[in-house]
C-alpha cells in the first residue's frame, strides 16, 4: 500500500487471542467513537459469531434503544452451506432476526458483487444521517463463483436493491404460477441445476431477497402482482425449518399475498445441529431440496441421524 502512489489512507495489522468477544466489543466501541468511520468486523467463518453473542445483544442490537447511542459497525459474517461441518456452515441468520425491530439494524444476504459493493455504499453514505448496524451474510463458495460476478457497469452505475425479481421470467409472466423466494447461496443452487432448464420451470419465478430485514413488503407485493397466474408462494433456503429466515419471513408473506394464495416451505427438518456432519448427507440433502423447488413436488424429508 505504501507504495501506491496516491495511497492515502493508514493499514495496521495487529494480532490478538482469539476471542470474539473482545474483537467485536472494540470494533463496536471505535464504531461509536469515530461514527465517520467505515468499520467492518469479519468473521473466518460464521459460527465465531457465537462466542460474540453478548455483544451483539447487550450492545450492537439494542444501544440506541437503550441509550440512544449509535453505531454504524458492518459485521461481515460467512453463511451457506458449503458440506463443510455443523457450525462453520451457519452464521445463524435466525438469531439476528429474533432481535430486529423497526430498523434497530439492517440485515442482508447478497448474490452479486455489485450488491455487496451497492450496499457497503450506502452503509457509508447513511454513516451521517441514520447510523444503524448491518449485518451482512456472504457465502464462501460465491467469493469466485461466475454466477455472483458482476460487470463494471454494474459496478459504477448500479444500485443496492432490496429484491431482485426473475429476469428471465419477463417475457413469460404470464405463464408463471409458482414464485419461489429464496435468499442468498442457494439461489446459485437453485440456477446451476438442470432443473433449472426443465419444462416445469417456465412455470416457475426465482425470486431473491437481498434485504432481509427491514422486510421489502412493497416491493415484494409490486414483483407478486406482475404474475397474474401466480397460485402460490415458496419459500426456499438451506437451513433447518427451525432456523434461516423462515420463522421471520413466513408472516410477512402471508400478509403480502393473502388467504388465497398458500405459502409453503422447502428446506431442511427441524433440527438440533445446524447442518449434516456428513458432506455426503449434506449433498443428497442439497439435491432433494432444489428438486422440490422446481417440480412443486412434496418431497419426503431425509432424516439424518446425528445431523
Amino acid at each position: 500500500l505504501q507504495a501506491l502512489p496516491t495511497a492515502r489512507a493508514s493499514f495496521e495489522v495487529q494480532n490478538s487471542p482469539l476471542s470474539e468477544g473482545a474483537v467485536l466489543g472494540f470494533e463496536y466501541g471505535y464504531s461509536v467513537y469515530a461514527p465517520e468511520v467505515l468499520v467492518l468486523w469479519e468473521a473466518q467463518f460464521g459460527d465465531f459469531a457465537n462466542s460474540a453473542q453478548v455483544i451483539i445483544d447487550q450492545f450492537i442490537v439494542a444501544a440506541q434503544a437503550k441509550w440512544l447511542q449509535t453505531s454504524s459497525l458492518v459485521m461481515l459474517l460467512p453463511h451457506g452451506y458449503e458440506g463443510q461441518g455443523p457450525e462453520h456452515s451457519s452464521a445463524r441468520m435466525e438469531r439476528f432476526l429474533q432481535l430486529a425491530a423497526g430498523d434497530n439494524l439492517t440485515i442482508a444476504n447478497c448474490t452479486t458483487s455489485a450488491q455487496y459493493f451497492h450496499l457497503l455504499r450506502r452503509q457509508a453514505q447513511r454513516m451521517q444521517t441514520a447510523p444503524r448496524p448491518l449485518v451482512v451474510f456472504t457465502p464462501k463458495s460465491l467469493l469466485r463463483h461466475p454466477m455472483a460476478g458482476s460487470s463494471l457497469s454494474d459496478l459504477a452505475e448500479g444500485r443496492f436493491q432490496l429484491v431482485i425479481d426473475d429476469a428471465s421470467a419477463a417475457e413469460r409472466r404470464q405463464s408463471v404460477t409458482r414464485a419461489v423466494v429464496c435468499s442468498g447461496k442457494v439461489y446459485v443452487d437453485l440456477m446451476s441445476s438442470d432443473a433449472a432448464k426443465s419444462a416445469e420451470a417456465e412455470a416457475v419465478a426465482v425470486i431473491r431477497l437481498e434485504q432481509i430485514h427491514p422486510f421489502p413488503a412493497e416491493r415484494l407485493q409490486r414483483i407478486f402482482a406482475s404474475y397474474p397466474g401466480l397460485q402460490e408462494v415458496v419459500w426456499v433456503q438451506e437451513e433447518p425449518r427451525n432456523m434461516g429466515a423462515w420463522c421471520y419471513v413466513s408472516d410477512r408473506l402471508e400478509a403480502i399475498v393473502g388467504p388465497n394464495t398458500p405459502v409453503r416451505y422447502i428446506g431442511r427438518p427441524e433440527r438440533a445441529s445446524p447442518a449434516e456432519g456428513s458432506a455426503d448427507a449434506h449433498a443428497e440433502e442439497q439435491a432433494r431440496i432444489v428438486a422440490a423447488a422446481w417440480s412443486g413436488v412434496r418431497v419426503p424429508q431425509l432424516n439424518v441421524a446425528g445431523g
